[in-house]
């Protein structure tokens, strides 16, 4: 799974998404790390100094809001949640906003929710909001907006978030720091054997199996970075996964040299409609098919017509994202679908040309146009 190769690809990198847990903003929960944040500050200073394009997606604002409120313990309650979010995000922006002003650095607060993601006018909007800040010399420092969303709207992750954020302003690398050096070939702290994996390929399915192993999870969330890394390969992406305490580690990187795990994206980039199609994390639908509806998808690059179908489940309307299905319940396609779950319901697993006659009218005859649909 490593290759060789001993300089680091953020060297070569103009535009860049850095993620940084809330394990390391807070300090294990304890509140800002003032300290770090600015260590950070000074480092990205420097990168944007040398030309570089950057933003900054940050967890912490929850684990900032129970400090201030003087909780100990993280409530279930999603409106403490929310009210905490809201507290802290107040510390977050703050303690950025004086970090990078020292560096003559204008910072600029971004909050997304799923449904900016998802609503392709507001999805244009925020990328255009950050292509400008970039051009600007600004610092966009992005969170997902704990103040307003619910588990039904959320992102999952800020590994996700920062991902999303790739695809959407089209960066050349993801840099995911955290609290552990890099991906293992096993957990280091039970086999003295592991070795630290410097190169890998994004989609590996090796690769997911050693993230998601015994132990990893509670770790630092390893599995939820590679994932993340196989989303950011869809626009062509590198991920780096490094050690967020590690000395310098942003400017180092920058340098060429090699830290963490570098995972790169050697798939098809895909066009931007698809990428956004693929970079939905939420579907309002979904749809069976059979073997022939798989094999016409997956390897034929054909339409998904209505004969192909076998179950239609949610209840969706013409124009919203399903997922397309095998019988064994893997997820092989998405796409926007041209028929309601009612209509979709009563011409499931009949011939396009009965579409009139089953529903008075016929408005497409396919289920969902290959242009409308991504293979993942």
């Amino acid at each position: 799974m490593n290759a060789p190769g001993t300089t680091s690809i953020v060297a070569a990198a103009r535009r860049l998404v850095i993620k940084v847990g809330s394990t390391l903003v807070t300090d294990e929960g304890r509140g800002i790390d003032h300290a770090a944040v600015a260590r950070w500050a000074e480092q990205i200073a420097t990168l944007s100094r040398n030309g570089k394009e950057l933003v900054l997606v940050s967890s912490g604002a929850i684990a900032e809001g129970m400090k201030r409120l003087g909780w100990s313990t993280r409530p279930i309650s999603i409106h403490e949640l929310q009210a905490a979010a809201a507290v802290g995000q107040m510390g977050l922006v703050q303690a950025y906003e004086t970090a990078f002003k020292r560096f003559g650095l204008h910072t600029a607060q971004i909050l997304l929710t799923h449904d900016d993601l998802s609503d392709r006018r507001r999805y244009l909007n925020a990328r255009s909001t950050l292509l400008t800040l970039l051009r600007l010399g600004v610092i966009p420092v992005i969170n997902e907006n704990d103040t307003v969303t619910t588990d039904e709207i959320r992102l999952g992750d800020n590994d996700t978030l920062g991902a999303l954020v790739t695809n959407l302003i089209e960066a050349d690398v993801l840099i995911l720091l955290t609290d552990q050096s890099g991906l293992y070939s096993t957990d280091p702290r039970t086999d003295p054997a592991a070795t630290m994996l410097r190169r890998a390929r994004a989609g590996d399915p090796a690769l997911e199996a050693i993230a998601g192993g015994a132990g990893v999870l509670g770790r630092g969330g390893m599995l939820t970075k590679v994932l993340a890394a196989k989303r950011a390969a869809r626009s062509g992406a590198t991920t780096v996964i490094a050690g967020g305490r590690e000395e310098n580690v942003l400017t180092r990187l920058a340098a060429g040299e090699m830290l963490g795990t570098e995972i790169a994206a050697e798939m098809m980039t895909l066009v931007a409609r698809k990428q956004w199609l693929a970079d939905h994390v939420r579907l309002a639908g979904r749809l069976t098919l059979d073997a022939g509806a798989v094999r016409a998808l997956a390897h034929e690059g054909k339409s998904l017509l209505p004969i192909g179908v076998t179950a239609c489940a949610g209840a969706f309307e013409r124009g919203e994202l399903v997922g397309c299905f095998d019988d064994a319940g893997r997820e092989l396609a998405r796409g926007l679908i041209n028929y309601s779950a009612g209509e979709t319901l009563r011409i499931l697993g009949k011939p396009s040309a009965q579409i009139e006659k089953i529903l008075g009218y016929v408005d497409e005859p396919e289920l969902i146009h290959r242009d409308n649909l991504v293979v993942l």
